[in-house]
């Protein structure tokens, strides 16, 4: 800035109201300014800048898996609503690493950012305070602090596992497998109770889970070649915990005789990943409204920083909705 003052024959503090509160300088006064600017090719440092007012208009937001298109609905979202308020957006994804997260996390600290939205790949995260030391505002999504000491939002995890079984029971299956986990993740825990709620409730109804090792395509896989092993299916419904394990299961049944998805087994994942409508075979899915996730997040967030937020941490709990595709409807489902 000393440097384009020097230039533009102006004091410092002139450059600054340029920047800053343009009405205060003249227009020629400001066209030389800026004219100085483009030539030195200055940039503000925004980082030193709000270290200086102590104040930021970025915010972090750090996810679990980009590759999940639920996390970019969330980023989406986020954006947006921050956008609307004069706010910035920085985006990293933890690509499911846990100490990946956690540098970010110490790095959106160390660049003072004004507050940062985390979707936690580990309870222990945010559960245990020697796990997190950062004071910078902090809220959550798409999980739930139950020690309360973090502010979030979530969708009904329980509510859209009962949906999902629920669907197949509809639809006349009574065999249920419930795939994916490990149960550790809490999202996934929860899926499972409301697939469990769901095929209680139905007379002759049977329900088994069969772990994973995580929630992609090749643990779908895993999971498909073990289920495929049998002469014929065990099951004639699958509630997948994610999307992703939905298509890996498919793959597998699609080479398997006896295997016809749905005819003989009928599958429903979770997330509505954008690709799940676009497999080979579309598949049925629990959607969850990420867009408002992202929206909700923020407009908490902003509430911390401003001093606005509840002395309670409060969670905001958003309903999911069972979109049904070919994956259970077989030829009476059309594609829009």
């Amino acid at each position: 800035m000393a440097d384009v003052a020097r230039l533009a024959s102006v004091s410092l503090g002139t450059v600054s109201n340029t920047l800053n509160n343009p009405d205060k300088v003249s227009d020629s006064t400001r066209r030389r300014v800026l004219g100085a600017i483009a030539e030195l090719g200055f940039v503000r440092n925004d980082a030193a800048r709000s270290l200086a007012a102590g104040t930021s208009t970025t915010v972090g937001i750090v996810l679990a898996d980009l590759g999940n298109s639920l996390f970019v609905d969330i980023a989406r979202g986020a954006e947006a609503a921050l956008r609307r308020r004069g706010m910035n957006l920085l985006i990293a994804d933890s690509a499911i690493d846990i100490d990946r997260q956690l540098n970010y996390l110490q790095t959106f600290e160390q660049a003072r950012v004004a507050g940062i939205i985390l979707a936690p790949l580990d309870s222990a995260i945010v559960e245990e305070p020697s796990r997190l030391t950062s004071t910078t505002p902090m809220v959550l999504v798409n999980f739930e602090s139950r020690r309360h000491i973090y502010s979030g939002v979530v969708t009904d995890e329980r509510r859209g596992g009962y949906l999902a079984a629920r669907h197949l029971l509809d639809l006349g299956r009574r065999r249920i497998a419930f795939v994916g986990g490990p149960l550790i993740f809490r999202a996934v825990e929860l899926r499972y109770e409301g697939a469990r709620a769901a095929v209680d409730e139905v007379e002759g109804a049977t329900l088994e889970l069969i772990e994973t090792l995580g929630v992609n395509i090749k643990h779908g896989k895993q999971a498909g070649r073990q289920l495929a092993a049998a002469t014929r299916p065990q099951f004639d419904g699958v509630v997948a915990a994610s999307d992703l394990i939905a298509i890996g299961l498919i793959q597998v049944f699609e080479e398997t005789p006896g295997f016809s998805v749905p005819r003989d087994v009928a599958v429903v994942g979770y997330d509505n990943n954008h690709f799940a409508s676009e497999s080979s075979i579309p598949v049925s899915t629990v959607s969850q409204p990420g867009e408002e996730m992202g929206g909700v997040a923020a407009g908490l967030l902003l509430d911390e920083i401003w001093g606005r937020a509840k002395d309670e941490k409060q969670t905001v709990v958003l309903p999911p909705t069972v979109i049904p595709r070919k994956s259970t409807l077989g030829d009476a489902w059309r594609r829009d």
